[in-house]
């Protein structure tokens, strides 16, 4: 590597190249300059597998709390004009739990892990299997899908419907409000604006549910982030924000899962086979080879805390950290073969749900998720035929996800 090089990297990480193909993008970093200062967006940015594992591993080093720490304007960059609910969404975001660091992370966190532990998880499974055949239930005739509207967006939808306890009558109003609140795909200066108003109104929703719960609790998630509030763990706004975030959090990583995988299969024919072959016994080691091959999400952020120094790099204090996902599930020094697409990869230790302490609290759900949507579809469908050309990418830094994902049979 020669600063010539490194000189030219273009930094524009949302350009259209860069977000169509990621992989190419992130992987020259990571042969060139594996811990590389972003000059235009003022971001470390990470891209091999140990040296992601190993900034997962020490967050007293680097804070989940960026939107309270991070003195830096967002980017890309929104409307002045916006600038107040800029702060108001900054402020929603700093109850949540991704957001907090330890202690109160610990004890945030250990109020709902019981909820996602996996026994606890596969006792949903039912509930999953019977929510994905009564959604592909309506399209088998037709002989096309729209995979995100028909299949992708609903079902994770009604699976953290279910779980958090809303009532199946006000599911249309809370759908249309967590449409709005997906922060990532959208980078247009006036996001805010939308986003800030969809906060707003789902915690006018949820206040009187939680009011609720708390008087008479139930085995739902709502009840329990309200047990939560009488034991001291969460602030009342703090209730509000987690149940936006876990609305949020609980389906738009399904939602890529499902897209991203299925464009996978689409793209590999054989491995569609191979999966047909047996769609019950490889349904698993399908779903994480596709959080691997081409994860949900592309990125996580942190802001360092102290000076540190990684490959010689010198990061200092309050530094914007971003390591990539999408990078280090593809680094040759971990991975095989790591831009084949196979099913039968193991082991499979990708880094599609984070690390260490804030490993996705939801991951459990989303792979059983991934199962059995894998499952449906190698059992009913034959051979699908891409209808969407060309593909298009929402210029988000840190998810990975398709505009529009249409297919036929």
């Amino acid at each position: 590597m020669t600063n010539l090089d490194v000189a030219a990297i273009d930094d524009d990480m949302f350009a259209p190249d860069v977000i169509a193909d990621p992989y190419t993008y992130y992987g020259r970093l990571r042969g060139l300059d594996p811990v590389h200062w972003n000059e235009l967006h003022q971001v470390w940015v990470v891209t091999r597998y140990d040296d992601v594992t190993w900034l997962n591993r020490h967050p007293e080093i680097f804070s989940s709390s960026v939107p309270q720490q991070d003195p830096r304007p967002p980017y890309p960059p929104i409307d002045e004009a916006d600038r107040d609910e800029y702060e108001f969404v900054k402020w929603h975001q700093t109850g949540r739990i991704i957001t907090t660091d330890r202690p109160a992370h610990r004890q945030m966190r250990g109020t709902l892990h019981d909820s996602f532990t996996p026994a606890s998880v596969e006792a949903w499974r039912p509930v999953i299997r019977s929510a994905v055949d009564a959604l592909l239930a309506p399209v088998l005739e037709r002989g096309r899908m729209d995979v995100i509207h028909d299949l992708a967006l609903p079902l994770p939808l009604m699976v953290i419907a279910e779980m958090l306890g809303i009532p199946e009558a006000d599911r249309g109003q809370v759908y249309e409000i967590a449409e709005k609140l997906l922060v990532g795909p959208r980078v247009a200066p006036g996001r805010m604006r939308e986003i800030a108003d969809a906060m707003r109104a789902m915690d006018r929703y949820a206040t009187p549910l939680v009011d609720e719960r708390s008087r008479r609790p139930g085995k739902d998630l709502i009840s329990v982030l309200a047990d939560g509030e009488q034991q001291g763990v969460y602030s009342r706004d703090q209730v509000l924000q987690n149940i936006a975030f876990l609305v949020v959090a609980g389906h738009e990583t399904t939602i890529n899962l499902i897209c991203n995988g299925l464009l996978a299969f689409i793209q590999h024919p054989v491995q569609w086979d191979r999966l047909q072959s047996e769609p019950e016994q490889l349904a698993g080691l399908a779903t994480e080879e596709c959080l691997r091959y081409d994860p949900p999400v592309k990125s996580i952020e942190r802001i360092a805390v102290s000076d540190v120094e990684l490959r010689g790099k010198a990061i200092k204090a309050l530094d914007r950290v971003r390591w990539f996902i999408a990078s280090a599930n593809r680094d040759p020094e971990r991975f095989p073969d790591p831009d084949a697409f196979d099913i039968g990869r193991t082991p499979n230790p990708h880094v599609g749900f984070g690390h260490g302490i804030h490993l996705c609290l939801g991951a459990t759900v989303a792979r059983v998720e991934g199962q059995e949507v894998f499952r449906a579809l190698a059992e009913r469908f034959e051979r699908f035929t891409l209808e969407t050309d060309p593909l298009r990418w929402a210029p988000a830094a840190h998810l990975r996800s398709l505009k529009a994902l249409e297919v036929s049979w």
